[in-house]
């Protein structure tokens, strides 16, 4: 009896402080009240990373009602009001010409198992439509990004079979060079350049990323890679986590000048909140993370601008900011800046739901497309750990070719 009374007079209390809270700041209020008509769609959160490192993705030893070692778990999840989740298939980047397709499957594996084991709270999803659909249920999206070309193992069938995956965006890069792209370490000059970019094997990736309508993601890449990609992709591009340069000039942050272009192309930026990248210090407040709101708004309009709170992938985050529930506090923020409603539905997930339609849309357009099944050449993969099975046959036939060419001019010179 004595423990029933005081579990009333706790909720009682708790009620009281909800109501004193919204009564202080009608902000928040605000906040809260336009986050339960448009969902809050995030670009980037390594919790399935965090599940590999703590657990080796072992999920049956994992309960994510009660999982405290991490920024994100569903009592913080509800809180926070998170409609929909990108989350990252991430390996590092030691991986690279190992095991990084087979790490990137498991990490692929655990997302959808994570959907599975928690039905009430996560809707696997692929879609602009099925992320709807998610939060009219009052679930969390759930898609998936993999971060790093490394993981395909320069494979565009790898591509094509992580898009079947489920699998909706790509970060060209993870903080290394690919056989075919540049990373953001280049634009430090810690690294040298590889391929002034991309490679013409990169430029195909576009291409064929385009024709599946996966999302290309610029957020680890060189700027000359940004502009390139830019320049050619047919739908719009996205940085799943990243901020803008000019409040914190951090190489893996957005220039004024390819912000314009993102509003251009009808992508997105969606703002980081590892300390590093919103004050290039080791501290940093909600404010701090609203001025890279504000100036994104600025610079490219209100409707170029997202959340990518990078979650469990980084060690600093703002005070007021420490874990996914805080989110609501940047959307409250911006209204006492003076955002509009309209404005801050198209950050919290009007832009992205934008964007992943247009990407569907230029998907449809080139339906009648055959898939890309040329290879990236075997000597820009070369390693002691690949074979040439598929480019000895493909080498075999040229041979055949050349020598039937030559064979052919011997016998019109012979007649001539």
């Amino acid at each position: 009896m004595l423990s029933e009374v005081i579990s009333a007079a706790y909720l009682t209390l708790w009620i009281s402080s909800c109501a004193f809270t919204s009564a202080e700041d009608p902000y928040m209020t605000r906040a809260l009240q336009l986050m339960s008509e448009t969902p809050l769609i995030d670009g980037h959160n390594d919790l399935p990373w965090q599940f590999f490192k703590q657990f080796n993705n072992e999920l049956n030893k994992v309960d994510l009602n009660t999982l405290e070692t991490t920024h994100t778990n569903i009592p913080k999840i509800k809180k926070g009001r998170l409609g929909a989740q990108f989350w990252s298939a991430y390996v590092p980047c030691e991986t690279q010409y190992k095991d990084a397709v087979r790490q990137t499957l498991e990490q692929i594996d655990v997302v959808h198992r994570m959907c599975q084991k928690y039905p009430e709270t996560f809707m696997f999803a692929t879609s602009s439509q099925d992320i709807m659909e998610a939060f009219r249920m009052n679930k969390t999206a759930s898609l998936i990004g993999v971060e790093g070309g490394h993981s395909l193992d320069s494979s565009l069938g790898t591509l094509r079979t992580m898009y079947q995956l489920g699998v909706r965006y790509l970060t060209l890069t993870h903080s290394c060079n690919t056989p075919w792209a540049d990373n953001w370490l280049v634009d430090t000059g810690s690294e040298p350049s590889q391929h002034n970019g991309l490679s013409p094997f990169g430029k195909q990736l576009i291409v064929e990323m385009n024709r599946l309508g996966m999302l290309i993601d610029l957020a680890h890449v060189t700027e000359a890679v940004m502009n390139q990609v830019l320049d050619m992709s047919e739908a719009p591009v996205i940085f799943s986590h990243s901020s803008a340069y000019s409040i914190c000039p951090h190489k893996r942050n957005v220039p004024d000048d390819v912000l314009i272009r993102v509003k251009a192309k009808g992508g997105i930026v969606m703002v980081n909140f590892y300390n590093d990248y919103v004050t290039c210090n080791k501290t940093a407040n909600i404010s701090n993370v609203a001025d890279h709101f504000d100036h994104i708004k600025k610079v490219a309009g209100a409707d170029i601008v997202g959340f990518g709170g990078d979650y469990d992938g980084v060690t600093r985050l703002p005070e007021g900011l420490e874990d996914v529930s805080k989110v609501p506090n940047v959307v409250a923020e911006l209204l006492r800046r003076g955002w509009t409603d309209e404005e801050t539905k198209a950050a919290l997930g009007n832009n992205l739901l934008r964007v992943l339609s247009g990407a569907e849309k230029v998907r449809d357009g080139l339906k009648g497309k055959s898939p890309d099944d040329v290879p990236i050449p075997f000597n820009e993969v070369k390693t002691p750990c690949r074979t040439n099975y598929g480019y000895s046959n493909a080498g075999a036939v040229h041979s055949l070719g050349t020598l039937a060419l030559v064979l052919t001019l011997s016998l019109q010179a012979l007649i001539i």
